[in-house]
């Protein structure tokens, strides 16, 4: 269906997603390949306008049901719009989260009825999964302080205690185990440079095997 890779970053709060998505974004340019950079929720023009409905407010703006509903509302835009179209075109689509931050957000997090969330990503995802989920697993109350110190961002979800987070990472690190074939766990208490390191072990034989 796709001749391009697709490859999404995952992590709780203040994991250093953003800054190791740019990274690696420039070392493919450098390295020549055509790169489209892009987010969840967001990453299209409709997409943008339900993100900011999700993530701004009070904590319990919304119920989990309905973040569910929004963020597959968002990703079946983004997937049509930007994500599907790229791939087609061959390009790498890097994207800073993905269906995988549903199971754990809403999923684990709000506890959200697993059916749905399957049902959903059976007829919103339509099989357009992640190559490669790149997991940057860091301590809960270290990632909350850094998330805090930069100010700004996930603040509605930042705000939702330490039980709700700890839930967050055993999530995603039950995917990985699950799904080791996609999934690689980063440690992203390490420096900036040794994550960027192992990000790249990990991408690499992605890219010499197509």
């Amino acid at each position: 269906m796709t001749t391009g890779i697709f490859i999404t970053f995952e992590g709780g709060e203040g994991a250093g997603k953003s800054t190791q998505i740019r990274r690696l974004a420039q070392r493919l340019n450098v390295a020549g390949h055509e790169v489209v950079l892009t987010r969840e929720p967001g990453g299209s023009e409709g997409a943008e306008a339900i993100r900011d409905l999700v993530l701004n407010g009070p904590a319990e703006k919304w119920s989990a049901v309905t973040e569910t509903l929004l963020m597959y509302a968002a990703r079946r835009d983004h997937l049509e719009r930007v994500i599907r179209p790229a791939l087609e075109r061959g390009c790498i689509v890097l994207c800073d989260r993905f269906a995988d931050s549903t199971r754990a957000y809403q999923g684990a997090g709000g506890d959200v009825d697993p059916d749905l969330i399957e049902a959903m990503e059976r007829h919103v995802v339509e099989g357009a999964w992640p190559d490669l989920t790149l997991i940057l697993d860091l301590p809960v109350t270290e990632g909350l302080a850094r998330a805090a110190s930069r100010g700004g961002g996930e603040a509605r979800f930042e705000s939702k205690g330490q039980a709700f987070h700890e839930r967050l990472r055993a999530a995603f690190l039950a995917i990985a185990e699950r799904e080791p074939g996609r999934c690689v766990v980063v440690a992203a208490d390490q420096s900036i440079d040794a994550v960027e390191g192992a990000i790249w072990a990990a991408v690499e034989p992605r890219l010499k095997a197509r």
